[in-house]
């Protein structure tokens, strides 16, 4: 690559990077802001939680979407346009008095902010190909620190005038800044393949892709049920509200510190490394949850890190065994999306039927399916270069 290549492509992946802030920070307001929500609209907890999962079903959605537009359309235009709606459904959100017209929006929003999540994931891999896994982590790290930094924004914009309506305002004023970048900088095409490279590209495999999804979709899953029920499960076994509401703070802080910690990591050991030093330390955290080896606050920081580098870095790796046009990307969100919603749905009826005391056991199987998801992919790859060598 050049040295006007470089410094064009470092310019562009900084501004994912910058849209990443953004849907972190859109994704994020949702948590915090549900009592101003429910308030708002005169719905009980119960009714207003329909708003995850309104967000989860444009989240599917979203993920195909978004696969088929990146493949047919310049991919800088398919961004400007979800960041554009999704500024436009941030500033009516305060606006929408009924549940009804809320849900449609939240809908939208989750249409909106995983069709940037999966393009920028895209056009970054067709950006810098093989060195991507570094900046996918970094990729990623930036949506953790738009999750951080929203909270705070909506604790200032309450303290500063009283209402929660300016956090969301404010969001969407910072979405569509990024309108203006995007418009001057061309969009990444598809690489090529380089020559002779055809000849000894493996053929495709369906497998490995099916093996890739199942692996995101129990990523996300077991992220979404620990960092949602973490919380309930330290309340029932007897930890003071305040502490056990602390849980999933520490959790993201690790999550978010791990990624930045994968950047370096990923550049001097294998994808594979990684991968297994993530998954083991995801052992020793429910280990030391189901036997008490550990205080919790403990077990949330060691789990968050046991989880942070699992999504960039099998993403990366994807890019290097498969080919990532924009409608494989979107079937990854599209599991994972499907383990968001399936796996944490779990949690709540095992936690009733067996108590607290199924929950270990719960995450450590399914840190055990991750673990066996690696090894069948692994095993499947080396078949194919086995048969191609």
């Amino acid at each position: 690559m050049t040295a006007p290549a470089a410094e064009r492509a470092r310019r562009t992946t900084y501004t994912y990077f910058a849209a990443f802030v953004a849907i972190g920070m859109s994704g994020g307001l949702l948590g915090p802001a549900l009592p101003h929500l429910a308030e708002m609209t005169g719905a009980s907890m119960g009714q207003i939680a329909i708003l995850f999962t309104a967000r989860a079903l444009g989240n599917m959605l979203g993920s195909l979407l978004s696969g088929a537009l990146v493949d047919r359309l310049p991919g800088h235009r398919v961004l400007m346009g979800m960041l554009a709606l999704m500024a436009l459904g941030l500033v009516a959100v305060p606006f929408s008095q009924a549940l009804a017209a809320l849900t449609a929006l939240v809908f939208l929003l989750g249409v909106s902010e995983v069709s940037v999540n999966a393009g920028a994931n895209t056009l970054l891999l067709w950006t810098h190909g093989p060195a991507s896994p570094p900046w996918i982590s970094a990729l990623h790290f930036c949506f953790g620190l738009g999750n951080m930094l929203v909270p705070l924004l909506l604790v200032a914009a309450l303290a500063m005038t009283g209402q929660f309506q300016w956090a969301f305002w404010l969001v969407a004023l910072y979405a569509l800044l990024l309108l203006v970048p995007l418009a001057r900088q061309p969009s990444p095409a598809m690489p090529a393949p380089r020559p002779g490279t055809e000849a000894s590209r493996p053929a495709p495999d369906p497998w490995r892709l099916v093996l890739f999804l199942l692996m995101f979709g129990l990523y996300v899953g077991a992220e979404v049920t620990f960092a949602g029920w973490i919380t309930a499960y330290a309340t029932l076994i007897g930890t003071p509200p305040a502490s056990a509401a602390l849980l999933v703070t520490l959790f993201w802080v690790t999550l978010s510190a791990g990624r930045l910690l994968a950047i370096p990591l990923l550049r001097r050991i294998t994808p594979w490394r990684v991968l297994r030093l993530c998954l083991g330390l995801g052992f020793v955290a429910t280990l030391a949850l189901h036997f008490g080896w550990l205080p919790l606050p403990a077990v949330a920081l060691l789990f968050g890190l046991a989880s942070s580098a699992i999504f960039p870095t099998l993403f990366g790796l994807a890019n290097q065994l498969m080919t990532m046009d924009g409608r494989t990307t979107g079937l990854i969100f599209l599991a994972a999306g499907s383990g968001a919603m399936a796996v944490p749905s779990l949690a709540g009826p095992l936690l009733e039927w067996a108590g607290t005391g199924a929950f270990p056991p719960l995450l450590f199987g399914l840190v055990g399916l991750k673990t066996a998801g690696l090894v069948l992919l692994r095993r499947r790859v080396r078949r194919g270069e086995a048969r191609h060598g």
